[in-house]
């Protein structure tokens, strides 16, 4: 049975690199968040490639660990997806990777989205959909 878990996970550290600059404004950069949470979701590490457009709006692709004790059972898990920036909203789509759980949330599968602004950091929003198997 599928369970939903609505949670803001706290940004402790954004590192974001450029890896490629162009001429018309544009640039790929790398970052990689360590975020940290109460409740059902502890822990997260986050690692993104975007592109940023000239005007500052972007979009990415992200691999995100998660910890959590889901249900009374612990362990860890990796979604992955994409998301975009839109000058005002960042919103991510994610999925969980199948076979990447472990310990307790070995079986775990499922999905989760985000939606932020300014007005939430240094909070990120997090809705976890999932089922244990």
């Amino acid at each position: 049975m599928a369970q939903t878990v609505e949670t803001k996970l706290k940004i402790e550290s954004w590192d974001e690199q450029p890896t490629s600059e162009f001429a018309d404004g544009t640039k790929i950069t790398k970052t990689d968040v360590i975020l940290s949470g109460e409740g059902d979701v502890t822990a997260g590490r986050s690692q993104s490639l975007l592109f940023y457009r000239a005007d500052g709006t972007s979009a990415f692709v992200v691999l995100m660990r998660v910890e959590a004790t889901l249900d009374g059972h612990s362990g860890a898990f990796v979604l992955t997806g994409t998301g975009s920036y839109d000058g005002t909203t960042a919103r991510q789509d994610l999925a969980i990777v199948d076979g990447s759980g472990s310990e307790g949330l070995r079986r775990v599968g499922g999905s989760a989205s985000s939606e932020s602004t300014h007005h939430d950091y240094p909070y990120m929003p997090l809705r976890l959909d999932y089922d244990l198997g």
